[in-house]
């Protein structure tokens, strides 16, 4: 558990979730298909590329990788390749160590909990479809084709749009978010909210820097250090 700041950590009152990598394993099933088309072409899928793309809405992180690697295939095709090997892949999505526990914790103990992802719905409903019961404990859902979102993560769009659609909207500095990806940790700092990071151990520690906290687990977070109730 590192801190990246040495401003103290301050109370909040709502928590936002990152969905791909931070509530589900998806940033794994992601790389297993963008991997086995590149290997069709001989391109490798390189940790390097990965760490940039990260977090973006897909559309934007496809022409980036089929640019990047000069893959022979337009942007539109590549999507159409990875939207087969999704189909087979994402039912199988698992919850992330330590994820079920925080938020039915959260749940409990009656703290707003939403999800900003820039996922499509089409997605989302692929990766949550046997998952629920967990994702109905949510307030609600931002998805990356929302027509309210002008632009992607690393921009705070999503994030600041999440914040306004609680029950009762939530100033952004009483916002905690989770995330996996250095675009999103981005986001939620130009956001004005502090930032849990739980990223992939094969992410380089500079993309970690801006990250108000970072943890190896979800498992390993105290809510106490945040205000919020603590573990029994």
């Amino acid at each position: 558990m590192t801190t990246s700041s040495s401003k103290p950590l301050q109370p909040v009152t709502h928590v936002i979730f990152d969905l791909d990598g931070t509530l589900l394993n998806t940033e794994t099933l992601y790389t297993e298909v963008i991997q086995d088309i590149c290997t069709r072409y001989g391109k490798q899928f390189s940790w390097d590329l990965k760490s940039t793309i990260m977090g973006r809405r897909e559309a934007e992180a496809i022409v980036m990788i089929q640019k990047t690697l000069d893959l022979p295939l337009s942007p539109d095709e590549l999507m159409e390749e990875t939207k087969k090997k999704k189909k087979e892949l994402f039912p199988k999505a698992a919850l992330m160590p330590g994820a079920e526990k925080l938020v039915l914790h959260l749940h409990q103990n009656k703290i707003p909990m939403a999800i900003a992802s820039s996922s499509i719905q089409e997605a989302f409903d692929m990766k949550t479809g046997h998952h629920k019961a967990f994702f109905h404990l949510f307030h609600h859902v931002v998805l990356g084709d929302n027509p309210e979102l002008k632009a992607g993560k690393p921009a705070p769009d999503i994030f600041l749009i999440c914040a306004k659609r609680f029950e009762a909207p939530a100033p952004p500095e009483k916002c905690l978010v989770f995330e996996d990806a250095s675009n999103g940790v981005k986001a939620a700092v130009g956001a004005g909210m502090q930032v849990v990071m739980v990223p992939d151990e094969n992410l380089a520690k500079e993309f970690t820097k801006e990250a108000t906290l970072v943890l190896r687990s979800m498992s390993d977070f105290k809510p106490e250090m945040f205000g919020l109730p603590k573990f029994q």
